[in-house]
């Protein structure tokens, strides 16, 4: 409908002869639409061939490496990513046999330390049962010699304490065999 509104538009403006050349308006004179339309065609003709040929490859070529480009960037962030995680996975692997080593060291070094000391505890233990048992037998010497030591000291104590009393020296003997029963007697209690 618009179309044909048109149409009778311009089909009344040309037989009712509304110039507008003559109110200042040249572009609306008919004698000048055909030149209008020669160069409309070939302006717009130009400006198409120009933007179709020249202007549109280079955008369309700017397009396309950017895009191109964002693909490669992209697909390169891919591949380090990519790599990343390996290198990512392949330090956690290092990491978890570092540990199992550690443990490792960690239980042999236990092992070989609990060694050496239980041979170290035995060898202390031997030493100090020696010791032990050379100091029982000293202490056992010494009783020994002690109780006939004692005896020897009890028999003069005896034969002093007695001459000091009576004034008579007793023989030696019968003192030494008092002496001998009553540390017979009394033995048993300190051995």
């Amino acid at each position: 409908m618009n179309r044909y509104f048109g149409f009778i538009v311009a089909f009344l403006a040309m037989q009712n002869n509304l110039f507008a050349a003559e109110a200042g308006m040249p572009q609306l004179d008919p004698k000048y639409w055909a030149s209008q339309a020669f160069w409309l065609i070939l302006i717009f003709t130009i400006l198409y061939i120009s933007i179709a040929k020249f202007y549109l490859p280079k955008i369309k070529n700017n397009l396309d490496n950017r895009e191109n480009r964002i693909k490669d960037d992209l697909d390169d962030a891919n591949k380090f990513k990519e790599l990343s995680e390996s290198k990512h996975k392949e330090y956690e692997n290092i990491l978890e046999e570092a540990k199992k080593e550690v443990i490792k060291i960690h239980i042999e070094s236990k092992n070989s330390l609990d060694k050496s000391i239980k041979l170290k505890k035995e060898t202390i233990e031997k030493e100090i049962e020696k010791e032990v048992t050379k100091a029982q037998k000293e202490i056992s010497d010494l009783k020994k010699n002690s109780i006939s030591d004692i005896q020897k000291i009890s028999e003069n104590i005896s034969s002093n304490i007695i001459e000091t009393i009576s004034g008579d020296r007793l023989n030696e003997s019968s003192i030494k065999a008092a002496v001998e029963d009553i540390s017979k007697k009394n033995l048993d209690k300190y051995l």
